[in-house]
């Protein structure tokens, strides 16, 4: 049996075809990852952005960062220094001479495949006095030479170069390894232990620990897990937070600890600089000595926060730690409000504690809207426009104009509007204009139904009620564009109104007397519309003896008749009602039995068909939710919606949503927060809650909050009408068995018995 040998490469080619391949494993994905993407088009969004988010501070960050940025150009030098080296190992290979060439003994005697016998003779001897060593030729080339002549005259060799491709027969399997055999060296032994020791033992293990204890130290949303404990206990302890509370438990996470992140840092300044901020922003609970509130860090995170909120300006070193602090206080916010949920879940399931409130997780999302926009509680959401101030809000608030939303000022006509804002210059207006014309402008449609179920519509106690919600997202702009247009129709139609009455509407009276006139007048009206409509609902017609139709005088007396007329209303009706019966049944007798069947009939297939076409779109409409919930899960959407116009947040965010179902009764949550991270122009949302166990009506409030901007949140009402579940049928066909098939059923009970009785005897 032929042996096995192993050989290390002691020219170095092999290795070379291995640090090939090493290399463009490492180069080409990384290049596709790395490689950095197109400036231009991040240049391009950014000028698109500037008529808009110019004055924000996120915006003035970025233009600065991608202009002093250097890491862009350092990864493309090293990534093209890795094609450098791939290419020139690439070229170094294709220049290898082959090694491993398949054996020929007719290219070692220089014939031609296929030569004769006398040719290979005369060939070999021709050779073998040229090579000869007793010539002095070279003793290898002519064992070369004999063992080819050998392979091509010796019956056996020839068969062993057939079959093996050598004449000796089947050899030892080669196995080459592409390393150098340098590395194997005894010289180089103690080199090449101490390179696998550090690898392996050093650089390896501390590169594992260190991604495992970062790992283990880390929530799913890369929060502290410190910190979740922390904002747990708090919620737990204090279930109705105020806005003051709140933001002492925030600013009292671990990310803002030193010792916990790196990114938290601690100067030397904060000494002199942080007392200084305390006293001009006051009453912060500065002595109160509960932990972790009276930390250092905690104290110059709430001081930072709070100075942002209140728009003050701070020092240059303190404001890079503000910019952290405000930055990572949504996602902290975020995580927040997942506690509240966890917990509300826990007491609904478990109970034995109290739930946080509603107004403690409402707080957590206004405090974010607060933090994004850097305002306070209490100013006005018009402080979100560029060119605000608080001496301006008195031109909005006055009398004559009463603007205090956003949506107040977005409903004024343009005149008025501007007429309001005359302290603004004409380029100020424009820029004002354009970017309240940036705010979103949400549409919310609900649909309440009880999915897998018969009947979709009647909810029962304990069922679990799926409300659709249908968000579209539209700019404020395209909502007062069709206001202006809807108000420019209507100042025509009202002129051309004006016209075509011309000098009928002249007369000598006041104002006042054709007002109240033309008051009676449409209350005249109304009280003739509604009579009217009172009155359409007739009953079934009755004939009287003189052959007259009469109908709603019959049947609906008039309210204003007096007692004593009553009996002989009644004693008019009878008469009437008797002929009328005598008269009907004269004109059933005229019909056949055939056209009642026929018309019986008729009424049955209708009412199957509508049946019929109820079942088929209960069963579209499930189909198609499932669907959606198949879609939902498979695709990915982009969490990228719409820049936030923010003038003091450090950061671009995105604009993003909570929707929820609250009772705002009981100030308790009905069904969780989700966060609508995709709303880009419609989005979908399904929640679901379980219906109470009690029947009756129940007032719920559907809840939409920005995460983003101050005073754009909504509220719809949820009316709930809870009825009794459906008793469970005891008596059920498919359970009635007829008494035959028990009777059989016993018989062959009864059979099975006897035979094994008598297989007993039989044993």
């Amino acid at each position: 049996m032929a042996g096995q040998q192993f050989q290390y490469d002691d020219s170095g080619n092999t290795f070379f075809y291995f640090l090939t391949s090493f290399v463009g494993l490492i180069v080409i994905p990384a290049t596709y990852y790395l490689w950095p993407r197109d400036q231009n088009a991040e240049q391009l969004r950014l000028k698109s952005l500037r008529r808009v988010h110019g004055r924000c501070l996120w915006y003035r960050l970025r233009l600065m960062k991608s202009q002093q940025s250097f890491v862009p150009t350092l990864k493309k030098a090293a990534l093209l220094f890795g094609w450098a080296v791939f290419l020139l190992l690439a070229y170094k290979v294709s220049k290898l001479d082959r090694e491993y060439q398949e054996y020929n003994p007719y290219e070692v005697l220089n014939l031609d495949p296929g030569a004769t016998l006398s040719e290979i003779k005369k060939q070999y001897h021709a050779l073998s006095l040229k090579h000869h060593p007793d010539r002095g030729g070279d003793e290898t080339t002519f064992m070369t030479i004999a063992k080819a002549y050998s392979a091509l005259t010796n019956e056996q060799s020839r068969l062993n170069w057939e079959q093996y491709g050598n004449p000796d027969g089947q050899g030892a399997t080669s196995f080459g390894i592409a390393l150098p055999a340098w590395i194997v060296d005894q010289k180089n032994s103690m080199l090449v232990l101490l390179v696998y020791g550090l690898a392996f033992m050093v650089i390896l293990p501390v590169v594992v620990g260190t991604w495992w204890y970062r790992s283990i130290r880390y929530s799913g949303d890369q929060i502290l897990i410190n910190t979740t404990q922390l904002f747990m206990h708090f919620m737990y302890k204090t279930p109705n937070m105020n806005m003051k509370r709140l933001t002492m438990v925030l600013t009292a996470a671990f990310e803002f600890d030193p010792r916990s992140n790196k990114e938290a840092t601690i100067r030397p300044t904060d000494n002199v600089e942080v007392p200084q901020l305390i006293r001009e922003l006051g009453n912060i609970n500065v002595k109160k000595k509960e932990p972790p509130f009276c930390y250092p860090y905690s104290l110059k995170a709430r001081v930072l926060l709070l100075s942002h909120l209140a728009r003050m300006d701070v020092s240059e070193e303190l404001e890079e730690d503000q910019r952290f602090v405000v930055r990572k206080s949504p996602a902290l916010l975020q995580e927040m409000i997942n506690v509240g949920c966890q917990l509300t879940m826990m007491a609904n399931s478990r109970g034995g504690f109290h739930a946080p409130r509603l107004v403690t997780i409402e707080n957590c999302m206004k405090l974010t809207q607060m933090t994004v926009q850097g305002l306070q509680e209490s100013k006005s959401p018009l402080l979100q426009l560029p060119h605000f101030e608080e001496e301006h809000l008195r031109y909005c608030i006055s009398k004559k104009y009463k603007v205090r939303t956003l949506q107040d000022l977005v409903s004024l006509k343009d005149s008025d509007r501007r007429s309001m804002l005359r302290f603004l210059g004409e380029e100020k207006y424009d820029e004002v204009m354009g970017v309240l014309g940036s705010f979103p402008s949400i549409t919310m449609e609900t649909k309440l139904q009880v999915l897998d179920d018969e009947d979709s519509h009647n909810i029962t106690a304990g069922s679990i009620v799926t409300v659709t919600v249908t968000l579209t997202r539209k700019r404020m702009a395209d909502v007062f564009e069709k206001e202006q247009e809807s108000a420019s129709c209507q100042g025509e139609e009202g002129a051309n109104t004006e016209e075509a009455q011309g000098d009928a509407n002249k007369s000598k009276t006041k104002v006042w007397q054709n007002k109240s006139k033309g008051a009676k007048k449409t209350a005249k009206s109304k009280r003739k519309k509604l009579t009217k409509k009172k009155a359409t609902p007739a009953p079934a017609k009755t004939k009287q003896a003189n052959g007259s139709v009469t109908g709603n005088e019959l049947t609906n007396p008039p309210t204003t008749t007096t007692s004593t007329a009553a009996p002989a209303g009644k004693e008019e009706d009878d008469d009437v009602s008797d002929k009328g019966s005598e008269s009907d049944e004269a004109e059933v007798n005229k019909d056949s039995h055939s056209e009642r069947d026929e018309d019986s009939d008729k009424h049955s297939d209708t009412e199957v068909d509508e049946i019929a076409g109820d079942d088929e779109e209960e069963w579209e409409a499930l189909q198609q939710s499932i669907q959606r919930r198949e879609r939902a899960l498979l695709e990915t959407k982009s969490k990228v919606t719409h820049p936030v116009y923010s003038l003091y947040f450090p950061e671009e965010k995105q604009e993003w949503w909570w929707l929820y179902i609250a009772d705002r009764r009981d100030q308790t949550l009905v069904s969780m927060p989700y966060h609508v991270c995709t709303l880009k122009d419609t989005e979908e949302v399904e929640l679901k809650f379980p219906a109470p166990s009690k029947t009756g009506n129940y007032q719920y409030s559907v809840i939409l909050r920005s995460d983003s901007y101050l005073g754009l949140d909504q509220i719809k009402p949820l009316k709930l009408e809870v009825h009794e579940a459906k008793a469970m049928l005891d008596n059920h066909p498919q359970w009635d068995i007829p008494d035959t098939e028990e009777e059989d059923e016993e018989q062959e009970d009864s059979d099975g018995i006897e035979e094994s009785e008598d297989e007993d005897e039989d044993d």
